[in-house]
């Protein structure tokens, strides 16, 4: 029994003489930290510990947190530094101090790891309520799902996420907070996976009360991009584009006169049907979506475009769309030549 008891005292006395210790002081006049780390992990840049929070006048520890993954920078003193927050991909330090729920009382936000975007710190956030530091899953949330910790904008009592997935889509969010907790206000959602189409998309709240408006425009200087017809509708000023992308796909697309697109074909490449057929002897183009058939028409006399416009056939009704012959910009002509994936030549 002795032999056990001098084998778990010596086990226990290497476990404590293999770990690194350092003091987390200076973030609160309330409380102070202690930041373990294991054996073996001191040059990692990932580091696996533990932080641990205690009230400063009692020494009472009162939050624990284990991780495999810390990050964090000494000061000249030796001393962990905190309430660092370089925002969105900068430093973020072990801990963060501040008012998060804007009640003029302090928080804080400890970190638990590497689970936000892109492996980026994350957090486990602690609301000041009642004189005591009380985990908040709402805060907590918006410091791991997103990119890094949130940003909070005192002036206006706002908080404030970005997050992305690869270089084509982005978010950014606003929260106000009510009862010590989060609620989104505004959500801006900005896409570009579909370029030379670029979409936004912005969903605001009113009370209860939620409303979402997508914008979509086109750009049509980006890479593999070529214009191949484009003319203005005289009744509307909308213009109509032609255009291949990478030599490959045709599209379609009607645009207003503030660069808004009212309308694009194919609406997703894996549509079943997203063939254009061209029929050279008419000079037309046709394409249908949905119930709706869509027929570009050139004509001309004397080597020379008279008429220009879009015939669409809705339930039997046909619209003719006439165009303005000045506003012409390439022909119809040039896809008489050109072998795209979605051209049919007839």
């Amino acid at each position: 029994m002795k032999k056990n008891f001098t084998l778990l005292f010596i086990l226990i006395s290497f476990s404590i003489y293999c770990q690194n210790k350092y003091e987390i002081k200076g973030f609160s006049n309330k409380y102070k930290g202690l930041l373990t780390i294991e054996k073996g992990y001191e040059n990692e840049i990932f580091k696996k510990g533990c932080i641990a929070i205690f009230e400063s006048k009692t020494n009472t520890k009162i939050i624990e947190i284990q991780s495999d993954e810390l990050t964090f920078e000494l000061e000249a003193t030796k001393h962990v530094k905190t309430n660092i927050l370089k925002l969105p991909y900068g430093e973020q330090s072990i801990l963060i101090s501040k008012d998060f729920n804007f009640d003029g009382i302090k928080d804080l936000a400890i970190m638990n790891g590497q689970f936000s975007c892109y492996h980026g710190p994350s957090f486990n956030v602690y609301l000041e309520i009642n004189n005591k530091l009380t985990f908040s899953p709402e805060f907590t949330r918006l410091a791991q799902e997103y990119c890094g910790m949130f940003q909070t904008n005192a002036k206006t009592k706002t908080i404030h996420t970005i997050t992305k997935s690869g270089c084509c889509w982005h978010q950014y969010s606003t929260f106000k907070v009510v009862n010590d907790v989060p609620t989104p206000t505004l959500i801006i959602e900005e896409n570009a996976a579909f370029a030379p189409f670029f979409s936004t998309t912005t969903t605001q709240w009113n009370g209860n009360k939620k409303n979402t408006k997508i914008i979509k425009t086109l750009n049509l200087k980006y890479d593999g991009v070529s214009e191949i017809l484009s003319f203005k509708l005289i009744r509307n000023q909308k213009q109509v584009v032609l255009f291949s992308i990478d030599n490959q796909v045709l599209n379609y697309a009607l645009v207003k006169p503030n660069g808004v697109v009212e309308f694009s074909f194919p609406l997703e490449m894996m549509q079943e049907n997203y063939n254009f057929n061209l029929n050279k002897t008419d000079n037309t183009l046709t394409f249908k979506n949905r119930s709706a058939t869509y027929q570009i028409y050139q004509k001309s006399k004397e080597n020379k475009v008279n008429s220009i416009g879009i015939l669409v056939t809705v339930n039997g009704k046909n619209y003719d769309l006439k165009g303005n012959l000045n506003s012409i910009k390439g022909s119809l002509k040039t896809l008489k030549g050109t072998e795209l994936n979605n051209l049919i030549s007839e």
